[in-house]
């Protein structure tokens, strides 16, 4: 796939390879959001199906792109609502001793709500320790058991773009009767994730990063079996009739089917669901196997010259295609991030390792720059 950044508003000098961090967004979703913003301004233009119709296209273009059926999602502003979201429907499981199992170094969204509800029922987050061999996957599945109630991960380690395989750890978790829920917002959009093998109880991925969605959209996908649950709120805009905006003191008791219950409130006649809409679209047109295939060349460049410079990278076959952290050679003791910002060229740093995360907007150029930047900084 050839470089694509003429689809995103980059200056030439700029060479951005911190997705991870945040996603430039596309022109086409600019464009989307300041129509939006002009619509804003003529209110009685707008008619009662504009709150719902937003809403439903990006729960269509999500089914067909990530897998699920589009009643399964619902529309949130954020991981930590969306994993909020799911805690307020599994807090009836947990008994006093039971557990919460959560990865080490994990992002707040997916530690702060279980510590809450583990507080509230008197359980206890038990977060597995960093595997010396990089092997998440079997290190997660060997601290599973019965006393495990809910099994909250993501598949790529936001701080280094570490592979979990969560197709077996759902086999181990359906074994002990764990409920899943997986924090994708660190690899939805950029690699492809299994939902009908892994089957999440919950799947929540903020939008920001590699869905290219504008800041405060995401996605929650619900399992089957819990679209009956208690949601986070109660939004008017979730019942049945609420179309019919002269019936709305006849107060329903009835949510609309699927996941819809969960959506947050407001999020239609958005300036930024038109933005989102863009967003799926232009990764449907691309395909998520075309995207992977491109960043996972960029990456693998990345990782060779850096070995061979003394950094410290994953193994191949415990790292994400799209994205990867290495830890600086002992004897550099200044700041890479700091230094190739200098340069206009754009990392993050987590925990102890640098991370690089390109994306399609990533062209030749910017590769050469940063591994020549890194030749002149790391000597």
């Amino acid at each position: 796939m050839q470089s694509q950044r003429s689809q995103f508003d980059i200056p030439e000098d700029i060479a951005y390879f911190n997705c991870a961090y945040g996603a430039p967004l596309l022109r086409a979703s600019q464009q989307r959001i300041v129509a939006g913003i002009a619509r804003k301004s003529y209110p009685w233009k707008t008619v009662p199906s504009d709150f719902f119709d937003d809403a439903e296209t990006i729960r269509t273009l999500a089914s067909e792109l990530l897998g699920g059926d589009a009643d399964g999602y619902a529309v949130v502003p954020s991981a930590s609502y969306g994993i909020s979201t799911a805690a307020r429907a599994l807090e009836h499981q947990l008994q006093k001793g039971d557990r919460i199992l959560v990865m080490a170094e994990e992002f707040p969204s997916n530690v702060l709500p279980w510590k809450r509800i583990a507080f509230e029922r008197q359980a206890t987050v038990h977060t597995v320790p960093t595997p010396t061999s990089g092997n998440w996957t079997q290190a997660i599945i060997d601290e599973l058991s019965l006393h495990v109630k809910i099994v909250a991960l993501s598949n790529c380690h936001w701080t280094n773009g570490t592979y979990i395989d969560l197709i077996k750890i759902r086999e181990a978790c359906n074994h002990y009767r764990c409920t899943l829920v997986v924090d994708a917002t660190q690899s939805l959009g950029a690699m492809p994730f299994a939902l009908e093998q892994v089957k999440p109880d919950f799947l929540v991925a903020a939008g920001y990063k590699w869905l290219l969605f504008p800041y405060g959209v995401g996605l929650l996908y619900v399992a089957e079996p819990w679209r009956h649950a208690r949601p986070l709120e109660e939004s008017w805009l979730a019942r049945q009739g609420a179309e019919d905006f002269a019936s709305l003191v006849k107060y329903s008791d009835t949510y609309m089917p699927g996941a819809r219950r969960f959506d947050v409130g407001e999020k239609c006649v958005s300036t930024t669901l038109p933005g989102a809409i863009a967003a799926l679209e232009q990764i449907k047109a691309w395909g998520i196997d075309t995207i992977v295939q491109s960043l996972q060349a960029i990456n693998d460049r990345l990782a060779t010259h850096l070995a061979e410079r003394g950094f410290r990278v994953p193994d191949r076959a415990y790292r994400c295609p799209h994205m990867f952290g290495a830890v600086v050679p002992p004897g550099y003791t200044g700041n890479l991030v700091t230094e190739l910002k200098k340069k206009n060229i754009f990392i993050s740093q987590r925990g102890n390792a640098v991370r690089f995360s390109p994306h399609v907007y990533n062209d030749n150029n910017d590769v050469q720059r940063l591994l020549e930047a890194i030749e002149e900084i790391i000597k």
